[in-house]
C-alpha cells in the first residue's frame, strides 16, 4: 500500500536513469541534468543507495523514497551539485542546472507572433532571444515581452531583409489671383497773373506745380511783371493760356490688373522620412553686431521663394498620412525699410502647415484665401467744393481696389521608380519649343561650292 501511494506521488516527476554500477574503488561517472524551477525529477540509481548528498539545498533538495530512487525538487534558480553512495561503496555525482520555466513563455510568444520563428533560451539572470523575425518592429516587441520576466534580456534576433520602403509622390499647387484696379479723378488749378493775382488751387492730393518754369505777364499798373511757377508733375491732362494767364492740370486715371501665379512643386520622399526643397533664392540684411564687436554691421541672408516641407506615413489602411508645410514668399520693396542708409526690403509670405490624411491620388484643399480690399481717398478744398458744376475743379477722388485669391492643394500618390531600360520622361510641350531648322539638300551642296569656285576664279583673273 505504501508503495502504491508512493508510485502515485511521482508519476507526474521526470525519470532519469542512472549510471551503470562500479566498485568501491571506481566512481560513477558525473552526469549533468537540467531541471525547470519548480518541477522534480526521479534517478534510478542500479543500487540500493545508502546516503544522498547535495551542495546548495537552496537550489535542489534530493531525497531517497526507496532503495533505489533518489528523488530531485527544483527549487530555485542556480547551480548545484548531488553526491549519491551506494552500499556497495560506489558513487555517483549529478551536476545539475535550474533554470526558469520557459513553457508558459514560448506558449506566450507563439501566440503573440504566431508567424515568427522565436526561440527564448536561458542562463542563470538573463533570457536570450534567438530566431528569425519579419521586421526590427517584432523583434523590439518581442523583448519588450520578455523583459518582465528576466533582470536582462539578450536580443540575438535575425530580421529578414524586406523590400525597399515606398515612395511617397507630394503635389502641391499654388494658384493665386490678384485683381487690381485704380480710379482717380482730380484738378489743380494755377494763375500767372489772372485778376492781376498769381497763386494756384489744388486739394493737396497730388503735386502742385514744381518742376519746371512758367511764367506770365501781369497787365494794368503791374504791366510787364513776370511771376514764375514750377511745375512737378502735368498729371493726365494740362491746360495753359497765356493770354488768361490760367493753367489747369486735371488727373482722371483708371486702370487694370491682373496677376496670376500658378506653381506645382512635386517632391518625393521615402516612407517616414521628411523631405523638403525651396526653389528661390536669398537676399542680404544687415545685422548690428553687440559686445565687443558694438556698431560692426555684419550680412545674413533671409531666404525667400517657393519652399515645401513634409513627412508621409502609410497606414496599414493604405492611406497616407502626413504633415504638410508649403510656403510661398516674395520681396516686396513697398513695404522695405531704410535703415542706416541700407534699404532692407521686406517680404510677401503665405504659410500654411497642416496634417492631412488622404488615399494615394485624392487631392484635398488645405488653405485658401480671399482677400477683397477698397480703399477710396478724397480730398477737396472747402467752401470752393461745394460750388455747383464748378466744384468738382476743387475736389479729388481716388479708388484703390484689389482682389486677392489664393488657393493650395495637395495630391500625394505612392510611386514606384522606372525599372531599367524604360524610357524616362521628360517635360510636356503644348507647342513645339523652336521650328527645325531646314538643311540644304545634298544636291544643293555641289552648286554651291561650285558658284563659289567660279566666282573665285573670275577674282583671280581679274
Amino acid at each position: 500500500m505504501k508503495r502504491a501511494m508512493l508510485a502515485m506521488a511521482l508519476a507526474s516527476c521526470a525519470v532519469v536513469p542512472a549510471a551503470g554500477a562500479a566498485g568501491a574503488d571506481a566512481p560513477l561517472a558525473a552526469q549533468e541534468l537540467r531541471l525547470a524551477a519548480g518541477r522534480s525529477a526521479v534517478i534510478d540509481f542500479p543500487a540500493d543507495v545508502a546516503r544522498i548528498s547535495t551542495s546548495n539545498p537552496e537550489v535542489v533538495d534530493a531525497v531517497a523514497v526507496s532503495l533505489r530512487e533518489v528523488l530531485l525538487h527544483a527549487k530555485n534558480l542556480g547551480n548545484a551539485t548531488v553526491v549519491v553512495w551506494s552500499r556497495n561503496g560506489g558513487r555517483a555525482f549529478y551536476q545539475i542546472s535550474v533554470e526558469p520555466n520557459l513553457d508558459p513563455l514560448r506558449e506566450l510568444l507563439k501566440r503573440t507572433f504566431p508567424g515568427e520563428s522565436i526561440e527564448v533560451q536561458a542562463t542563470r539572470d538573463s533570457l536570450s532571444l534567438i530566431g528569425r523575425v519579419s521586421s526590427q518592429a517584432v523583434a523590439e516587441r518581442a523583448a519588450a515581452l520578455v523583459a518582465p520576466h528576466a533582470k536582462t534580456v539578450v536580443n540575438n534576433l535575425e530580421v529578414a531583409p524586406g523590400g525597399p520602403d515606398p515612395q511617397v509622390l507630394l503635389r502641391v499647387r499654388f494658384a493665386e489671383l490678384n485683381r487690381t484696379a485704380l480710379e482717380a479723378l482730380g484738378a489743380n488749378l494755377v494763375s500767372t497773373g489772372t485778376l492781376n493775382t498769381p497763386g494756384s488751387v489744388s486739394t493737396g492730393q497730388f503735386p502742385s506745380p514744381q518742376a519746371s518754369q512758367l511764367q506770365g505777364a501781369i497787365p494794368a499798373r503791374l504791366e510787364g511783371t513776370q511771376t514764375s511757377f514750377s511745375i512737378s508733375e502735368t498729371l493726365n491732362v494740362f491746360a495753359f493760356r497765356p493770354d488768361l494767364n490760367l493753367a489747369a492740370f486735371i488727373r482722371a486715371l483708371e486702370s487694370r490688373g491682373l496677376l496670376q501665379i500658378l506653381a506645382e512643386p512635386n517632391l518625393v520622399t521615402t516612407n517616414g522620412k521628411e523631405a523638403s526643397f525651396l526653389v528661390g533664392g536669398e537676399f542680404p540684411i544687415p545685422v548690428v553686431q553687440g559686445g565687443a564687436n558694438v556698431g560692426a554691421v555684419t550680412i545674413q541672408f533671409r531666404e525667400f521663394g517657393i519652399r515645401l516641407t513634409f513627412l508621409p506615413q502609410i497606414t496599414p489602411h493604405k492611406t497616407i498620412k502626413m504633415m504638410v508645410r508649403p510656403e510661398v514668399s516674395t520681396i516686396d520693396m513697398a513695404n522695405a525699410l531704410v535703415f542706416s542708409g541700407f534699404t532692407i526690403p521686406a517680404l510677401a509670405t503665405r504659410r500654411m502647415e497642416t496634417n492631412v490624411e488622404l488615399a494615394p491620388r485624392q487631392s484635398f484643399v488645405i488653405a485658401g484665401l480671399i482677400d477683397d480690399r477698397v480703399t477710396e481717398t478724397l480730398a477737396k478744398v472747402p467752401g470752393l467744393a461745394d460750388i455747383p458744376l464748378l466744384g468738382a475743379l476743387f475736389r479729388s477722388r481716388q479708388q484703390n481696389r484689389s482682389k486677392t485669391e489664393l488657393v493650395v492643394i495637395v495630391s500625394p500618390e505612392i510611386t514606384h521608380p522606372l525599372e531599367a531600360g524604360q524610357p524616362l520622361p521628360g517635360p510636356e510641350m503644348p507647342k513645339e519649343f523652336l521650328p527645325p531648322v531646314a538643311k540644304p539638300s545634298a544636291r544643293a551642296a555641289p552648286a554651291t561650292v561650285r558658284r563659289e569656285t567660279a566666282a573665285a576664279g573670275k577674282k583671280g583673273r581679274r
